[in-house]
């Protein structure tokens, strides 16, 4: 447990576009109060680390990880580079005794997250790694979240989640986009996982999937579109829509449940003027009026997610996308592209060691899996 009560001496790992659009904003505002303070930047381009570090005021910038870690021994490290290297980049924080933030996707596979979680110590209060889902932290979220929990609006039976988003060919035609390795997998993984995780966090344990995925515009190796049909473990269904071919972008959930209809429309992130309520025949004006009393309003946000982890770091507890509270999502994602490839139905809990797709996304599903190199193709990689 961090019991101090000075700043949490914090590294930011990835000096890119996230890291100078939300995270560093996000830090620097907690640092105003007090909480953290940035001590360290690392980059593989020397010259983007040190124009940032200076720019920001950070006062120690390298290229490498490991001696940053051995040097400067941060309390929290920010992960915020590409997936691929998130497993390799976590496990040397836990090591190295820092608590880790990583951004999305977390990890190409439940295998690379499962070994995240072994490298953390396991006890009470001791370090771990957690993920940047920040729409579970939006008071819009929190308050329907609780009136879910609390019986307010009955069961739960029917949910729409659809993240339509387009993506045109110069997006793809960055090197790393597109391909299993690198980037984790397509909009099931790298667009939609943040409505997926939210719709999970609101509805509950899910219990089975059965998913479709296509290749209908870009050459990439990855999906460009997916559609899931899922049930809950209480029995209400819901689909499941993934896409970056749709020029009207939208991201939505809508939950329907016995007294009420639950609505969030919004793109990249949302307030609480984005949801709705809309109460079924005979529900009392007082009662809607209180459902529709959202409080203060906090956007989704890195800083709304980062406040929390930080209170939960030095309350010893653990953080909501850490642990299991993290790896529902990953495997639920592992199951739609499971289903998918194999045309067959995923049961919760069904992924796991020597399955193929406890490894990889895509399973060395034929059609899907990445072409073997040929040894002029590695030759000229190298």
């Amino acid at each position: 447990m961090y019991r101090s009560t000075t700043p949490l001496r914090t590294a930011v790992v990835g000096t890119g576009g996230i890291a100078r659009g939300s995270h560093l904003p996000a830090l620097e505002t907690l640092a105003a109060e007090g909480e953290v303070d940035v001590v360290a930047a690392v980059d593989i381009e020397e010259t983007a680390v040190r124009g940032l570090a200076a720019t920001a005021g950070i006062p120690y910038a390298s290229t490498d990880l490991d001696a940053m870690l051995a040097e400067v021994a941060p309390d929290l490290v920010v992960l915020c580079t590409p997936p691929a290297v998130h497993r390799e980049q976590a496990v040397a924080a836990l090591r190295a005794g820092a608590w880790v933030w990583c951004e999305k996707p977390p990890c190409p596979s439940l295998a690379d997250y499962d070994a995240i979680e072994a490298a953390g110590r396991g006890g009470d209060g001791d370090p771990y790694a957690s993920i940047v889902f920040q729409h579970r932290f939006g008071s819009g979220a929190r308050h329907i979240r609780r009136l879910l929990r609390e019986g307010a609006f009955g069961r739960p039976l029917v949910a729409h989640c659809q993240t339509t988003w387009y993506r045109d060919s110069a997006y793809y035609a960055v090197p790393w986009r597109g391909r299993w390795a690198t980037e984790g997998g397509g909009p099931a993984m790298g667009h939609g996982i943040h409505q997926t995780d939210l719709l999970l966090d609101l509805m509950g344990p899910w219990s089975e999937v059965r998913g479709m995925a296509a290749r209908l515009v870009h050459d990439v190796e990855t999906e460009d579109v997916s559609t899931a049909q899922v049930r809950f473990a209480d029995g209400a269904v819901a689909t499941v829509v993934n896409s970056v071919l749709s020029p009207d972008e939208v991201s939505r959930i809508r939950i329907d449940c016995e007294r009420a209809t639950i609505e969030l429309t919004h793109l990249y992130g949302y307030r609480n003027a984005d949801w709705r309520i809309t109460p079924a025949p005979g529900v009392a004006e007082e009662t809607v009026a209180a459902w529709r009393d959202f409080g203060a309003d906090e956007p989704s946000s890195h800083l709304a997610q980062l406040r929390a982890l930080v209170a939960d770091i030095r309350a010893g507890r653990r953080h909501a996308t850490s642990g299991p509270g993290g790896r529902q999502t990953l495997e639920f994602i592992s199951a739609l592209y499971k289903s998918a490839f194999t045309d067959t139905t995923v049961r919760a809990g069904e992924i796991g060691p020597g399955d193929p797709y406890y490894t990889e996304l895509h399973g060395g599903a034929p059609g899907w899996a990445p072409a073997i190199p040929s040894e002029e193709e590695k030759r000229t990689c190298h």
